[in-house]
């Protein structure tokens, strides 16, 4: 064979095409011939110089990014929107007109609203740009922690799978996902999912001889570990290929869709203040003008009825979800919660109830065998490091778990170096269990390549129905050896000998089983973790035909040992059970270990209270759904369960997968010998959806499920929030799940609830802020149309306002960091309104205010010393000599003998000639006169305008805007906190926004002129403005003193349920689980 060559590896590894796949392999003398090309060994993998060779022609297993969105296409997809649309349309028309009738300044108004047009889109594009930027810098962050199995120089080691080449020689066992195509090299046989890849819903067997190539990306589900030789990465494997083609598209959480049907609703609120308002400037500019200058009144009341309803349309509050969720998921990562699913963030903040695993999440999984019976010798805590346990028996015990296994050791880092203690990789049990022969000065792998072979041997992975792992080892004389392992209350009963201290068997009497089970039960009392080792031995040809497919380990079996392992509990984790139960979370324990053993742990965890009540899986899964339910609230273990038990559990907690009505009833049932509908409806789990709905009227639980392995996939997908382990977890489990858990700690999940329910709280945070800005803008603006006034707040104000709401009031409620009050208070209900009562009172509170502030200034502008709406700052006045007005009468008059008062006397009384002087009082030669009053005085004396003010709608503007500013902090409250200023500090976003704001305001305010019709104020006006809008605090202060409380029925209560459950479990089935 020629050398291997890129070319020659996608030869093999064409699409949907296994046949030719295989046929080409064989052709080039098989994965042994392959192997040697590329540099590698089917023991020992790649040398590390074979390893930087093939990089440099291969490349690495880095794949494609998908194509993202430019800013650009974002930007133009902005202007899709219909009512930008239109804006843009009318501030064309506007700026046509007005430049045919006032020439150069013309463009002023219809540039302005283009302009504002033009900043709010790139707003929109900035966000939509960043929010893409975050999420994939998340998820590659993400990839970083990722590792997979590789042996190197003979050495297994855990590498990013990124650092894969072509040639290496990777490890596989059920729960991994492929990191890279590959091609198994070894006997062993080995179940994969290839759905994501190719749509083939059935896993595939994966041999050697056979189909023997594995996808990148796909899931091994079952079997025993399998060694593989990596043949495509990155770009030139299956799933790069088809990822460089994927766009990533953004999905709405639950939350997103509420508001947004909310934000519709708001929309057509203002639709409506829109109409009245056009129709009131309409009114208003005929009776104004007498139908003069109407079409440019129209396009004015036109372009800002339009610019009402951009304004009220709160397009802010998905995009507020989005901030929120995408500032809260980078924060969740670092507190070891990565967020796979966005939905799952917000769904945790009310999850109900919580199953968890114990290994692991309420331990510690750091597993140590500590106690055992071995070889009819009880050995204690004590004893057990000194025990004096025959070599007879070590090598018996020692060969069972050294070969059946498929956990491992590593002793060296990702960085190459050495720790402190061994790394076990896969069950932390079985780890347990080779440290022990470690100890005794057993090598496992040395142990098990003596006497285990893929070609004639068999290995059969742990079976969750029958509790137990076994493995076949052939002998040279013919004989075979079944070495079996699993639960005690499982594999006892199998037992008919037990091993004898010497190394001899004898018959296991009741006398002596009943000696054993004691001794499991005093281990299962003192929370250790029991385990039976047996074996059986074959003579030559007695092993049953079909041992490759069913083992023979339901009988027959030695004892050989029980084994006493402690998972010690995790350091935080009694606290955070009690947080969880404390913030109305009920939190309930599956385990796989007996009754015993799990009620010791979960008293010692707090799970388990004096009314609560524990179950064993066996028990439960044949109770009716009516029993169930009596039990549901108080259950707070189940042992001895299997993955189908915690889904059914997790299935009658919150109605997924209920069956709806009979169809789908009977096909969950098919195949049970004698099962009807008629009969059998109401007595068979899970139930179905009309029995399940009929206790239920308010819905279902909220849950969150834990898992850690293969089969916990289900119940992972069942759950409303699907919480997989990051170390013990598998890739299966992970790809079910919704969060992943990195440090598999269970106060994790507490902070994961914590931090859920501060999204939710800020979401409603901006919605009490948005709401009281909506309603005041669209209330002050049609109520000054209605009085004949300028409007007070024109089109480029409110969009200057939308901003202000839309992105920086997002920005600034959006990234509130979560504090443990949020724990004090229940689940809400999934019914539960947006707008709480609380919220209700200070929206109106701060409206009300708001609104009467500014019509104050409004209506009483005289009080600040200026002119309501648009004035002349400065008239350009005629200086004449021949007309004159009398003081006396105000007529106009040709002589100085009858008249005192000329064009020019304006300019010494009035020296600033401004409007304001215009039409005030002044004292001349001892008479009250008024230049506006005079007969013609404007028409003779005033040839037009040099300057434009509007003071009056500056001071309006500049008010509204700080009331905004000052709301805000109060917006960081919706109830009745008083203290709206705490943690302030700890927010630098906010504050930043904060000065962001003002900065702008300032701004606008001094140099907006003609373009935002605004005129710079003094620094009176300026104290005067920022007071006014100051007074939102203590106002927002004193409206907390209303009375108001959230409605109850808005949370769960379950600790009500717990107590109807307790007053009725007084039956003797009660008895029968146990408590």
């Amino acid at each position: 064979m020629e050398t291997v060559t890129q070319e020659t590896l996608d030869k093999l590894n064409i699409p949907q095409a296994r046949n030719e796949n295989r046929e080409y392999l064989d052709s080039i003398g098989g994965i042994e011939n392959l192997a040697e090309q590329l540099g590698t060994s089917f023991t020992t993998g790649l040398s590390q110089e074979q390893v930087v060779k093939n990089r440099d022609k291969f490349g690495t297993n880095a794949f494609p990014e998908s194509p993202m969105k430019g800013f650009c296409v974002l930007f133009a997809e902005a202007f899709q929107d219909t009512t930008l649309i239109i804006l843009i349309i009318a501030a064309l028309v506007s700026l046509a007109i007005g430049i045919v009738e006032h020439g150069e300044d013309g463009w002023i108004e219809g540039g302005a609203i283009l302009i504002a047009v033009f900043l709010v889109a790139s707003v929109t594009a900035g966000n939509d740009y960043t929010k893409e930027l975050q999420f994939r810098a998340l998820e590659k962050s993400s990839q970083n922690d990722e590792r997979c199995s590789t042996i190197r120089d003979g050495v297994i080691e855990r590498i990013n799978p990124i650092d894969l080449v072509v040639g290496d020689l990777i490890l596989l066992q059920a729960g991994d996902m492929v990191p890279a195509d590959a091609i198994v090299c070894d006997h062993n046989v080995i179940m994969a999912n290839e759905s994501a890849l190719t749509g083939e819903s059935d896993d595939l067997k994966k041999t050697k001889n056979k189909d023997c190539f594995l996808l990148s990306s796909c899931l091994i589900t079952e079997g025993e570990e399998c060694r593989a030789v990596v043949i495509g990465i990155g770009p030139n494997s299956q799933w790069g290929k088809i990822k460089s083609n994927l766009v990533s598209e953004a999905v709405n959480t639950p939350l997103q869709d509420k508001l947004e049907i909310m934000a519709e609703q708001i929309g057509y609120i203002g639709l409506v203040a829109a109409v009245g308002t056009f129709l009131a400037m309409f009114i208003s500019i005929w009776a104004r003008d007498n139908g003069k200058h109407i079409l440019n009144g129209v396009i004015e009341a036109f372009i800002l009825a339009v610019t009402i309803i951009v304004v009220a349309i709160p397009e802010g509050l998905p995009l507020a979800v989005t901030i929120s969720l995408a500032y809260s998921t980078k924060k969740m990562y670092q507190d070891q919660c990565f967020i796979r699913i966005l939905a799952a963030c917000e769904t945790m903040g009310n999850a109900t109830n919580i199953c968890s695993d114990k290994t692991g999440t309420l331990t510690e999984n750091r597993m140590t065998v500590v106690e055992g019976f071995f070889a009819d010798v009880k050995y204690s805590m004590t004893e057990f490091g000194s025990a004096n346990i025959s070599q007879a028996v070590k090598d018996i015990i020692a060969e069972n778990v050294c070969i059946n296994r498929v956990a491992y050791l590593v002793y060296k880092d990702a960085n190459g170096r050495t720790l402190d203690k061994p790394n076990v990789i896969g069950s932390k049990t079985e780890g347990a269990l080779i440290v022990m022969a470690k100890e005794w000065g057993f090598d496992y792998d040395a142990v098990k390549s003596k006497a285990y072979s893929d070609e004639t041997d068999k290995m059969f992975a742990f079976n969750s129905a029958k509790k137990r792992s076994t493995a076949i080892i052939n002998r040279s004389d013919g004989s075979a050896r079944l070495l079996c392992k699993g639960a005690p209350e499982w594999v006892l009963k199998d037992c008919t000998h037990y091993l004898k201290s010497d190394g001899s068997i004898a018959s296991l009497t009741s006398a002596k089983r009943e000696e054993i089970e004691a001794h499991i039960l005093d281990m299962a009392n003192n929370a250790l973790r029991t385990l039976c080792i047996a074996h059986r031995d074959f003579d030559r040809g007695s092993l049953p035909a079909d041992w490759q497919d069913n083992p023979p380990d339901a009988e027959g079996l030695c004892c050989d040992c029980i084994v006493g392992i402690i998972d010690p509990l995790r350091a935080d984790v009694i606290e955070a059970v009690r947080i969880a139960q404390q913030a109305g979370v009920t939190v309930r324990m599956v385990t796989g270990d007996n009754l015993n053993t799990a009620k010791a742990i979960a008293k010692q965890c707090g799970i388990l209270t004096p009314d609560g009540q524990a179950i064993e899986g066996p028990v439960f899964r044949n109770m009716t759904p009516a029993d169930v339910d009596a039990i549901l609230p108080n259950l707070q273990v189940m042992a001895r369960s299997s993955p189908d038990d915690k889904y059914l559990m997790v299935t009658r907690l919150n109605g997924y997968a209920i069956p709806d009505g009979k169809e789908e009833w009977e096909e969950k049932h098919a195949g049970k010998s004698g099962v009807t509908w008629e009969t059998h409806k109401d007595l068979l789990m899970p139930g179905y959806k009309e029995e399940w709905l009929s206790t239920r009227p308010d819905g279902g639980q909220v849950v969150g499920v834990t898992g850690d392995g293969t089969n916990d996939a289900p119940a992972l997908k069942a759950a409303d929030v699907g919480l997989a382990m990051g170390i013990a977890g598998t890739k299966v489990a992970q790809s079910a799940s919704d969060i992943v858990i990195l440090d598999d700690k269970f106060s994790s999940i507490v902070r994961a609830i914590m931090w859920g329910r501060s999204v939710y709280d800020n979401i409603r945070k901006f919605l009490q802020f948005q709401l009281t800005v909506n309603v005041v803008a669209l209330l002050i603006v049609f109520f000054g149309a209605c009085a004949g006034f300028d409007p007070p707040l024109n089109a480029v104000m409110m969009l200057w306002v939308n901003l202000i709401m839309d992105t920086l009031g997002a920005l600034a409620l959006g990234t509130e960091l979560p504090t443990m009050k949020v724990l004090d208070r229940k689940p809400y209900k999934r019914s539960a309104a947006l707008v709480s009562r609380p919220m209700m009172r200070n929206i109106l509170a701060q409206s009300v205010f708001q609104l009467a502030l500014l019509l104050f200034i409004l209506f009483n502008y005289k009080l600040f010393n200026v002119l309501p709406g648009e004035a002349c700052a400065r008239f350009d006045v005629r200086r004449s000599e021949t007309t004159y007005w009398t003081p006396d009468s105000n007529n106009m008059v040709s002589n100085t003998t009858d008249g005192s008062i000329s064009c020019v006397t304006f300019i010494d009384v009035c020296p600033d000639r401004d409007e304001k002087c215009f039409k005030d009082t002044n004292k001349i030669n001892g008479a009250n006169v008024v230049f506006d009053d005079l007969d013609n005085f404007r028409k003779e004396c005033i040839s037009g305008c040099d300057e434009l003010s509007w003071v009056h709608g500056s001071l309006m503007f500049n008010t509204f805007v700080f009331a905004q500013v000052f709301n805000e902090y109060n917006s960081k409250s919706i109830h009745s906190d008083v203290d709206v200023f705490s943690s302030i500090l700890e927010n630098k976003i906010f504050l930043f926004v904060t000065c962001v704001t003002v900065a702008l305001q300032v701004m606008l305010i001094e140099v907006g002129g003609a373009f935002l019709k605004t005129s710079p104020l003094s620094m009176q006006q300026w104290l005067i403005t920022i007071g006014l809008g100051a007074l939102a605090v203590p106002v927002g202060i004193l409206m907390r003193f209303i009375p108001v409380e959230e409605d109850p029925e808005s949370f769960f209560d379950n600790d009500e349920d717990k107590k109807k459950a307790a007053e009725n479990m007084r039956s003797p089935s009660a008895m029968e689980i146990g408590k």
